[in-house]
């Protein structure tokens, strides 16, 4: 029925609230540049903000998110790539893996990503492409699943488009070979995850942490991970 699935991370494979884990992470970040001397370390996350929003609302297939960050980021930066590049390295190294305690793994999805391998599905992470591969790498061993060999990973490294644009999901089937109407994307947030319904995908709503705004958007599918799991099975 399907060649590949695509899942979203956030909410869907990972137990996590971003409404609560995103002000820790950046309370870690602000402290983390303050004690490396950085004395402009009360507007970086202002500044991360609007460069993210930058790279969420580009469409040039020529740069990836991560150009598109940095050259917004660094437009009013009062530190230089030299001097701050050192900063995320060591932050995504030594500080993002300490926030794991804000976020706890899914019964039952390991087992399920275990039994989709053993059936040769092309498999996707199709988390938001707007954090560094190191970081997804760390949220997916939190999750339980860090340590399978998926045919991609989407990371702000490697994408050019992010959610909830179309172009995020058709570069991801240019990437791995698949056309939309043979893959399946399961996801919990209607307006980023549903999306990928626009360009022939179909879908898979996780309601266990729903994120649904209002945006009109329907699934092929839902239900909460149980269902899921027998939905998976029978495909």
């Amino acid at each position: 029925m399907f060649e590949a699935l695509l899942f979203d991370l956030d909410g869907t494979l990972l137990n996590i609230d971003m409404d609560e884990f995103l002000p820790r992470y950046f309370a870690r970040m602000t402290s983390r540049a303050q004690e490396m001397g950085f004395k402009q370390a009360e507007r970086l996350v202002q500044q991360i903000w609007l460069s993210t929003e930058k790279m969420i609302v580009n469409t040039d297939p020529d740069k990836t998110n991560e150009e598109v960050f940095f050259e917004d980021f660094y437009r009013d930066w009062p530190y230089s790539p030299q001097e701050f590049n050192l900063f995320f390295e060591t932050f995504y190294r030594e500080e993002f893996p300490r926030l794991q305690q804000y976020c706890q793994p899914f019964p039952g999805v390991s087992r399920m990503m275990e039994s989709l391998f053993e059936r040769r599905y092309k498999i996707v992470i199709a988390t938001n492409s707007v954090f560094p591969l190191t970081a997804i790498q760390n949220r997916l061993e939190w999750a339980g699943v860090g340590h399978f060999d998926y045919e991609l990973v989407t990371s702000y490294e490697n994408m050019h488009y992010c959610k909830p644009q179309p172009g995020y999901f058709q570069e991801i089937c240019d990437v791995i070979g698949v056309k939309a109407e043979n893959c399946l994307m399961v996801g919990n947030d209607t307006g980023e995850d549903l999306v990928a319904g626009k360009i022939g995908m179909k879908t898979f709503l996780v309601k266990d942490m729903l994120i649904d705004k209002g945006v009109g958007l329907k699934a092929d599918w839902q239900g909460q991970l149980p269902q899921l799991y027998d939905f998976l099975k029978k495909i």
